[in-house]
């Protein structure tokens, strides 16, 4: 990053927090018909506004391009059917959950969640003024989460440049290393790979292999090494 002109680190900065908060919506909550058309009506998936080089996320736009394209005029109650039994199936459980959505799950064997690094997360989201809605509900070490709060994070480091605080510049960036070093790198792209092979439609495919990207592109941009994955 510091390689970086300050107009290059915000425009990145801010392609961040766009794509990072859109997937943190996606991914976190129930799914909501009129906002999903809202996206196909804005043809938000036209472009990725960050790590658009890479190859997972030019997948993953290719499939929901072509998935915006097949609901141009509105989603149906049979695709939208669809899409509630492709949720269901991968991140509830009809018979076992098939992408876990909770980063527990892939950090101890009897694949419990409230664990350990739950708790961990909840502190990180503390120490930056943050608490889950659904605190002591949902786990808070849920991808969907982690994401936003990593677009949380980009969003304090822009202000600083904005600012010109070097110091809190500093701290948000490096908040971010440690996050998605210690947290959300090491499994997430484990989740996006379950993911993408059992969902059954292209707006999970699409999603998972844009999560994919951002997670790469993220790394990329801040100098991360990757983290060893946390398989299941």
């Amino acid at each position: 990053m510091n390689n970086l002109s300050l107009a290059e680190q915000k425009m990145s900065l801010m392609g961040e927090i766009l794509l990072c908060s859109l997937l943190g919506k996606i991914l976190f909550g129930e799914l909501d018909k009129a906002w999903l058309e809202n996206l196909i009506s804005e043809d938000v998936f036209a472009e990725a506004p960050f790590g658009a080089e890479q190859a997972e996320t030019q997948h993953g736009i290719e499939l929901l391009q072509h998935w915006t394209k097949d609901n141009q005029t509105g989603i149906s109650e049979e695709e939208f059917k669809i899409l509630k039994r492709d949720h269901l199936r991968l991140f509830i459980g009809t018979d076992r959950v098939l992408a876990p959505v909770w980063e527990s799950v892939y950090c101890n064997d009897e694949r419990l969640v409230f664990q350990e690094e739950t708790l961990q997360v909840r502190q990180w989201f503390s120490r930056f003024g943050l608490q889950s809605e659904l605190l002591y509900r949902e786990p808070d070490d849920h991808i969907g989460l982690e994401l936003s709060f990593i677009a949380h994070l980009a969003s304090l480091a822009l202000k600083a440049i904005e600012s010109e605080d070097q110091q809190t510049l500093d701290e948000t960036v490096q908040a971010q290393r440690d996050f998605l070093h210690e947290h959300l790198l090491r499994w997430g792209p484990v989740w996006t790979k379950l993911v993408v092979q059992h969902a059954e439609t292209d707006f999970y495919k699409g999603v998972a292999h844009l999560t994919y990207g951002t997670l790469l592109a993220v790394a990329e941009f801040l100098k991360i090494e990757l983290p060893e994955e946390k398989m299941l």
